[in-house]
């Protein structure tokens, strides 16, 4: 029908759109990718950290850092995957658009133009003539109608007596014309209409011509959306990705190492009794010595002992140092290792929703580190005991003054020194430090370096940090 064609050349337009639609669907489904691919990693470096520092040890703290290495390696795929997207993709799809699409100055695509004016010419000729067979369907109605109205009025003066028999002639005349002009308006009706329908089969020709060179240019962008799809989904699908597989198969191996027997000979042998004991030894006097004997007069029995870190000697199992900073407790305390506080435990008796208790689990693990101290289990019974000041390794200055604690505060190294005992720390000029206890009365401080390790310095080799 006239006008019809309208609907296949608006397609044209529509799939300029749908490219458009498509780089659109494109574009946001890899800045997904990239989101995705950054939270992992954030998701692997946070939690890499809170394993390496918690108490988690040996093969099961490897198998279980696996899974943050997984995390590193998708998520290197999945920013490859969205690289794909974009690069390949995208810029498919926009150049195809620029070479299939051609605008013109005033508006509009030189091929929806193309198409309209395709069709309006093969449609004009048919067009005119359907407009003269209306025409003259109007006209031979309208004869009809006159006729029959003629015909009405000629029958009605019959039976009026009033009229004169000139009146009746006009009557008659008039019906007479109609009838002829009924005659003429159909043999021209069925004229327009005969010549129409000669023309239909060309019309139909030329139409369906113009048509098909639509469906073509349709069909290229048909075919193309689908190769594209196609070639998305291979991006996206991971699964026939070798490096992806090997990366599951490399986890489930690293897991599958984990090896409780071997973990806890570890620990025996770095934490418990297979360990290297340095037990007190005899020390001649040495005019070296910093400190004098009034350090450990002033000791007092009641502010119970203090743990310092254990150092490995000889040759162990590899594992990373697992230092322990000192930690003074009360002689009469009794606590097990296992009533510390599980930072992977929620508390139920609070009213705090499920994602501050998230919040606070993690910030629990986060402070849970491997250097932490624990509270030894038994006590200084009597006064001639050799290690009521000491812990089990002997690295306690025996001489050592128990001062009450202080804030702890940030200083810098004013000078180079080494340390003389087991107990004094060892820096460089311009090293920091935090120093724990104020100075005593023979000029020594407490502190800790960075790396946990915990002792005395002379207090006048050190400047505040302002």
């Amino acid at each position: 029908q006239v006008g019809n064609y309208k609907r296949t050349v608006k397609r044209i337009d529509d799939g300029h759109r749908l490219c458009n639609d498509l780089m659109n669907c494109i574009h946001e489904r890899a800045r997904i990718e990239k989101v995705y691919a950054q939270q992992l990693t954030e998701w692997a470096k946070r939690w890499k950290q809170l394993v390496e520092k918690g108490p988690q040890y040996g093969t099961v703290e490897r198998a279980w850092c696996a899974f943050m290495s997984e995390a590193e390696k998708v998520s290197e795929l999945h920013l490859e995957v969205k690289g794909s997207l974009m690069n390949e993709d995208f810029e498919k799809i926009k150049n195809w658009q620029k070479e299939a699409f051609h605008k013109q100055m005033m508006g509009g695509f030189k091929e929806t133009k193309e198409a309209e004016d395709g069709f309006r010419k093969a449609q004009k000729p048919w067009a005119k003539k359907l407009k003269e067979v209306e025409a003259a369907k109007k006209a031979y109605h309208a004869a009809c109608k006159e006729e029959k109205l003629a015909i009405s009025r000629e029958t009605n003066s019959k039976a009026d007596p009033a009229l004169n028999p000139e009146q009746l002639k006009k009557l008659q005349d008039k019906v007479e014309r109609s009838k002829q002009d009924v005659l003429k308006t159909k043999e021209k009706y069925e004229k327009s209409l005969k010549e129409l329908d000669n023309a239909t089969p060309q019309y139909m020709e030329n139409m369906e011509q113009v048509f098909e060179q639509c469906q073509q240019f349709e069909e290229k962008r048909l075919r193309f959306f689908r190769e594209v799809l196609l070639e998305v989904q291979k991006h996206l699908d991971l699964s026939n990705v070798a490096s992806y597989k090997n990366i599951y198969r490399e986890l489930e191996q690293n897991i599958k190492t984990a090896d409780a027997v071997e973990d806890l000979r570890w620990f025996r042998a770095n934490q418990g009794p297979g360990m290297s004991m340095n037990w007190p030894q005899f020390e001649e006097w040495s005019a070296d010595l910093n400190r004098t004997l009034s350090r450990r007069e002033k000791k007092k029995a009641s502010d119970g002992v203090t743990l310092t870190g254990i150092n490995q000697t000889g040759d162990q199992v590899s594992q990373p140092n697992k230092h322990s900073s000192s930690l003074s407790v009360q002689s009469n305390t009794v606590q097990s290792v296992q009533s510390s506080y599980n930072p992977f435990e929620d508390e139920e008796d609070t009213g705090s929703t499920v994602s501050e208790k998230e919040d606070n689990k993690i910030k629990n693990v986060s402070s849970y580190e491997k250097n932490q101290s624990y509270p030894t289990d038994w006590s200084d019974e009597e006064s001639n005991n050799p290690f009521s000041s000491t812990d089990a390794n002997g690295d306690t200055n025996p001489f050592d003054e128990d001062t009450s604690p202080a804030m702890e505060v940030r200083v810098r190294a004013l000078y180079d020194y080494e340390g003389q005992e087991q107990d004094e720390l060892s820096f460089k000029a311009g090293d920091e430090l935090t120093k724990m206890e104020n100075e005593d009365e023979q000029g020594w401080c407490k502190g800790r370096l960075d790396n946990g390790q915990v002792g005395l310095y002379p207090a006048n080799y050190v400047e505040p940090i302002q």
